[in-house]
């Protein structure tokens, strides 16, 4: 074999290598994660972290329990924009909490609270609408400023 075909060799060898060691440890904290769980509605699958066991334990004693499972309220409707949501916050959970830079308590991103408050809306909004008026943008009604602990009871 010449030295190009030995260099082919080589790199395949190489990134095949790479990419079962990803492959191996990708799966591996996909199944010790319970990775499969977070597909489903199962509000369960949001306390499979210990960080968020506070969450669902408020959850469990909120005025929502009954009504509404995490998902009704942290990703939009619709198959894609659900999914697409659980990816980013999945793989962003996953890069905090594995690098412990998460706030203690934890807080929701911008985009996140965007999403709460449009799912606030989409099941509230004619009762918002006729306290305050149909708002938006910046001068819309912000629902978790005053009912932060609505979704997860704290007291």
């Amino acid at each position: 074999m010449n030295r190009a075909g030995l260099a082919r060799l080589a790199l395949v060898v190489v990134f095949g290598v790479a990419a079962g060691a990803a492959f191996g440890v990708g799966g591996y904290a996909f199944v010790y994660a319970r990775g499969a769980s977070y597909l489903t509605d199962d509000p369960a699958a949001c306390a499979n972290c210990h960080v968020m066991q506070a969450e669902h334990d408020g959850w469990q004693k909120s005025s929502h329990h009954g009504v509404a499972v995490c998902n009704d309220c942290h990703t939009p409707a619709g198959f894609f924009g659900k999914y697409a949501t659980k990816a980013s916050n999945g793989f962003w959970h996953s890069y905090y909490f594995t690098t412990g830079g998460f706030p203690e308590p934890i807080e929701l991103r911008p985009g996140s609270r965007a999403i709460l408050e449009a799912r606030c809306h989409g099941c509230h909004g004619q009762i918002v609408d006729a306290m305050a008026g149909p708002h938006h943008g910046e001068d819309a009604v912000a629902c978790v400023r005053c009912h932060a602990d609505v979704g997860h009871w704290t007291r």
